[in-house]
Formats: C-alpha cells, sequence, structure tokens
C-alpha cells in the first residue's frame, strides 16, 4: 500500500510505502510551535519507505537541534516532515498524507500538554525507554 501527499500548494508530493512504525500525538514545544497547534498528529517511518516524488527542488530544511531535520516547501512554507536520525525514522505529519487511515497509539511528551486530551490512550511523559525516555505513563 501507498499514499501520496504534498505541502500546501503541491509543488512537492510525496510518497510513503507499507505501514507506518507508529501514529499518536506529541505535545511537546516544538512540535507545537512547529505545527501551530496545540498538538502535533504524526506518523513514524522507516527512511526507506518515505521518497520525495516530485518538487525535490523546491524542499528546504529547518534544523534547530540535532534530533529533527524538518523539511519544508520553500515555495508555501508547508510543511512535509522531520527526519529522526538518531532513531532512525521519519515523522510524516499525519495532515500531509490525506488517504493515511490515522489511527494513534500513544501520546508523548505529555507533562508539556496544554490541551488534555481523554482518549483512553497511554499518555507517556517524555518518550518510551527505548527512544531515550523514561517510559512513564501519567495517569489521568
Amino acid at each position: 500500500m501507498s499514499h501520496v501527499g504534498s505541502c500546501f500548494c503541491g509543488a512537492i508530493k510525496l510518497e510513503v510505502t507499507g505501514s507506518p512504525e507508529a501514529m499518536g500525538y506529541c505535545h511537546c514545544r516544538s512540535c507545537r510551535s512547529w505545527s501551530g497547534g496545540p498538538v502535533n498528529a504524526f506518523s513514524l517511518w522507516r527512511p526507506e519507505t518515505v521518497r520525495i516524488i516530485s518538487g525535490a527542488e523546491h524542499v528546504a530544511t529547518f534544523e534547530k537541534t540535532w534530533m529533527s531535520q524538518r523539511q519544508y516547501c520553500a515555495k508555501c512554507g508547508g510543511h512535509l516532515l522531520a527526519k529522526h536520525p538518531t532513531l532512525g525514522l521519519v515523522d510524516v505529519f499525519a495532515a500531509t498524507i490525506p488517504t493515511l487511515t490515522f489511527i494513534p497509539g500513544v501520546h508523548v511528551n505529555y507533562a508539556e500538554a496544554v490541551l488534555r486530551m481523554r482518549d483512553g490512550l497511554p499518555k507517556l511523559k517524555d518518550f518510551p525507554a527505548e527512544f531515550g525516555g523514561s517510559g512513564e505513563v501519567i495517569a489521568e
């Protein structure tokens, strides 16, 4: 299965194949600021399953920290993805892939949440232990 998505203006198209490794919500300040919302919906993919299929010349990258290389369209500013080299995964913003059925499984960085979401999903204080976090679940 594959899904095609694009930036806001459509100058860049990307394709993801297979299934994401995980989907969920991030509540950290960086993701909130970057997404412009109180929470960011993520879908994590192995790098070899994500490719730019057109408009690569318009891809720009912003690297605030060594943990994330955020890519966006230089024409419209539309967000595409964030490479996470330390995790070996790529976060393709869920809204960028309109045909992907978004099935979140977890909230990360919930200690930083500004919007409480009572959806029954696990709420991790920071990141899962396998990603260098505490793995601590916050009770609601």
